[in-house]
């Protein structure tokens, strides 16, 4: 198992090459007590709700992929634009603005105008693992808030749970992330519910489910009806964040199609064998993948603006 200042070593290394205009102090002289009122606002939010923590890991993965992490995801729909936030990947499932919304107006009274909904995203998503039992990594800062929203682009760059591999592969890709980013960030499924309409293809015609798993979810969600009804990706300890995806996956009993598909005689095999072993080594690449993906194409200097108001436009 590496050392924590080795781990501490390659988190810093990996925030340099992949987002060199954030850095980790931006906000220490105009509002040094961020990170204590975002990780307070966050830890209400889960001791009221445990499973927000999925939500919020979850809304900051969608922001980033769309257009970079700028919070365009944050943004209601207005008369010039519609956001992405009805996309179908976002649609009725997209949870955790009110807890975004309440951190960003406790930030507000101590620091007004100076923090970004976006950084604020970042650090609750760091701080929703953390306290869900998971790896902890260095929060780059610095990014600004977008102006407009879209929902195309959402619907065009936001994974659905129906791809295949080669799919999945070529989407994370298009975001400037590896292979092994890929599979170990697929690892944020171990928190966290879906809707039967994500999975009913992969229960009723996939022949890779265990049976008396499919049978299970079969009884939950029949093929018409129940399309809402939600079920936990990690069926033994959905909000709790350790490595029992990975072990779900040699089992076959992935709930998505897309979750199955990284252990399905391919490529990714060995990967999901090395995390399902190894809590350490799965900690240690999500991490890394989480400082890589928090730093897609982010605003900064003078692009964009400071949202007072995370569902606004200033």
């Amino acid at each position: 198992m590496a050392s924590p200042y080795f781990l501490f070593l390659v988190l810093v290394a990996a925030a340099t090459a992949y987002g060199s205009e954030l850095c980790t102090d931006f906000y220490s002289d105009c509002c040094p007590n961020l990170l204590t009122i975002v990780k307070r606002g966050v830890i209400k939010a889960l001791q009221n709700e445990p499973r927000v923590g999925a939500s919020l890991l979850r809304l900051h993965f969608h922001d980033c992929f769309v257009n970079g992490c700028d919070a365009s995801i944050l943004l209601d729909d207005t008369s010039s634009f519609i956001g992405e936030q009805t996309a179908a990947a976002n649609n009725k499932s997209a949870r955790g603005f009110n807890v975004i919304d309440d951190i960003k107006a406790d930030v507000e009274k101590q620091c007004p105008e100076v923090v970004s909904c976006a950084d604020i995203l970042a650090l609750a998503a760091r701080d929703s693992v953390v306290h869900l039992g998971g790896p902890s990594w260095e929060v780059g800062l610095g990014r600004r808030d977008s102006t407009t929203a879209s929902r195309k682009d959402a619907n065009d760059s936001i994974p659905a749970p129906f791809l295949s591999l080669s799919a999945l592969i070529k989407n994370f890709a298009n975001q400037g992330l590896s292979v092994t980013d890929l599979v170990a960030l697929s690892g944020a499924h171990t928190i966290g519910l879906a809707q039967c309409r994500n999975f009913l293809a992969h229960i009723y015609n996939d022949s890779n489910v265990e049976p008396s798993y499919r049978k299970f979810l079969q009884s939950k969600c029949p093929r018409s009806g129940n399309d809402e009804n939600l079920e936990p990706l990690d069926h033994q300890t959905p909000i709790h964040f350790d490595n029992l995806y990975f072990q779900n996956l040699l089992s076959k009993k992935a709930l998505l199609h897309s979750d199955q598909e990284l252990f399905n005689g391919s490529s990714t095999d060995n990967l999901v064998r090395k995390y399902a072993t190894n809590t350490a080594a799965f900690f240690e690449d999500f991490a890394k993948g989480m400082v890589k993906m928090s730093s897609i194409k982010p605003l900064t200097g003078s692009k964009g603006q400071i949202r007072i108001n995370c569902g606004k436009v200033n």
